[in-house]
């Protein structure tokens, strides 16, 4: 059984990871720790377990082998540094850092030290990004020449007395998260568009921000891809009933994908017209179960560090696209990277 920490309920996600965790036969929750003392107190007498305020004591203790940290995004290095150094197993919200050297560092220092090191990528796990993965690689498609991602929210609208939506506050702090809807939401679009067409040669992007935030509450990039194709990524935090879309076309045929729904027109088919598949792959398991079996049995997960980096590339990118008003090569950010 592996002893785990949960470090930090800042994110909205940490909820679900201490149920995941508390519903994984191979996981037990042991331990809270906080950066806001009043918040962890009360996570730990909901969980009911014991709340550490010193960081550090959790670290050192021996009966704890792993830690599920969903801290401020900026304290992410700190914190699973930290960990690492005191050989515990970690598990974390995306994104991974606010910088790929910053997760080249993190990875580098998690491989050298034997530690099992799992990002909460879980799009890469559902059954219609396998079934979309599939069509591409057996060729139904042809050569893919262009693919859209859309996911939205409404978290920002205000709604029901509150004025700045269900999201909290601390979701458009700058210094905290490193970004506003695109390194938030707009993640799961970019690991995805990422994963089907492969490494980006530029980005182009823009952000729209209101005056009341410092963060961007909409984003749109362009993304070109080494291999020819073109990549459209949209995400806010300031849309209503937007549904999550996967759009991928090729010169053979393309294939929608909205919500749940996958619908694929193709000329390799040998049918008409629009067809909806008879059944999609079965999911793979979740991060943290993949995270989870890698500790116990060793398992190689499916979420890999090219993942993780190169959606904080993508990020990087795109920040500086915005800010300097132009199309960014990757190799400018790689460049920088290797000088650093």
């Amino acid at each position: 059984m592996i002893q785990a920490a949960m470090l930090s309920r800042w994110h909205v996600h940490a909820d679900d990871y201490a149920r995941e965790a508390k519903n994984n036969p191979y996981l037990s929750i042991r331990m809270v720790w906080d950066e806001e003392e009043e918040r962890g107190e009360k996570w730990a007498q909901e969980l009911g377990v014991a709340f550490e305020k010193d960081l550090e004591a959790i670290l050192k203790n021996p009966e704890i082998d792993a830690v599920i940290v969903n801290t401020p995004t900026n304290r992410h290095r700190e914190v699973i540094l930290a960990a690492i150094a005191h050989k515990k197993h970690v598990f974390t919200e995306k994104v991974l850092a606010l910088t790929t050297a910053e997760c080249e560092e993190i990875y580098d220092a998690a491989e050298n030290a034997g530690i099992k090191l799992m990002v909460s990528l879980p799009r890469l796990t559902s059954d219609y990004y396998l079934y979309a993965q599939h069509a591409l690689d057996q060729g139904m498609l042809g050569e893919l020449t262009s693919v859209r991602c859309r996911l939205a929210h409404n978290g920002a609208v205000p709604a029901d007395g509150s004025k700045h939506g269900w999201l909290p506050e601390h979701f458009f702090d700058k210094k905290a998260c490193g970004g506003g809807a695109l390194i938030d939401l707009g993640a799961h679009p970019i690991y995805l568009t990422n994963r089907l067409a492969g490494s980006a040669k530029s980005v182009t992007s823009i952000f729209q921000q209101s005056s009341g935030r410092e963060v961007e509450e909409n984003a749109t990039v362009l993304i070109q891809y080494e291999s020819g194709a073109l990549g459209t990524i949209e995400t806010g935090f300031l849309s209503e009933c937007s549904p999550f879309q996967l759009e991928l076309y090729g010169t053979k045929g393309a294939l929608l994908i909205e919500e749940n729904q996958v619908r694929m027109n193709s000329r390799s088919s040998g049918k008409d017209g629009w067809v909806i598949p008879d059944e999609l792959p079965e999911a793979l398991p979740m991060p943290l179960e993949q995270w989870a079996a890698s500790i116990v049995k060793d398992e190689k997960p499916t979420i890999t560090r090219k993942d993780v980096c190169e959606l904080t590339l993508i990020n990087e990118a795109a920040e500086k696209s915005n800010r300097e008003g132009r199309r960014i090569l990757v190799s400018e950010m790689k460049e920088v990277q290797f000088n650093h």
